[in-house]
């Protein structure tokens, strides 16, 4: 009993302490503005998001990709700092924005969103970045994976 006790203990142990690096997504506006954007990959991004980071590295955000196109709400629960928010639908174009969503602390915290109009993408990234980057309504974005 014992031996199958420490056994499952350090496949656990293995499994936990395996860590994947994040994927990560450029994601290129039109005006040439590049966003190195973290892949919510992982439940716990999904679930996270940028919850207790102290910041964001210059130009870097991230990426939610839903399985399906809906009207998805995002919250900033324990964010530490504003960001700005892009929906994007399945053919890569920005469908809504939102700038500045202030981060919550306590419950309840609100939601943002739905956009007007399904999206399969949502992209959060520091706040004043959709200004620096010019983005408008229905802009275009390019993704490129980084190798």
């Amino acid at each position: 009993m014992m031996i199958l006790l420490a056994v499952l203990l350090m496949s656990l142990s293995m499994f936990l302490g395996e860590r994947k690096e994040s994927s990560i997504i450029v994601v290129r506006f039109p005006n040439g503005v590049e966003l190195e954007a973290e892949v919510a990959d992982t439940p716990e991004k999904l679930l996270f998001g940028l919850a207790f980071r102290d910041e964001l590295p210059p130009n870097g955000g991230m990426l939610y990709i839903f399985e399906q196109s809906g009207l998805h709400r995002v919250q900033t629960r324990e964010y530490r700092f504003p960001i700005d928010i892009l929906w994007v639908d399945e053919s890569h174009h920005v469908v809504h924005v939102l700038e500045h969503a202030e981060p919550c602390s306590s419950d309840p915290c609100p939601f943002y969103g739905p956009p007007p109009e399904e999206a399969r993408y949502v992209i959060q990234a520091e706040s004043g970045f959709l200004k620096r980057a010019g983005v408008v309504m229905n802009d275009e974005l390019k993704y490129s994976l980084r190798m």
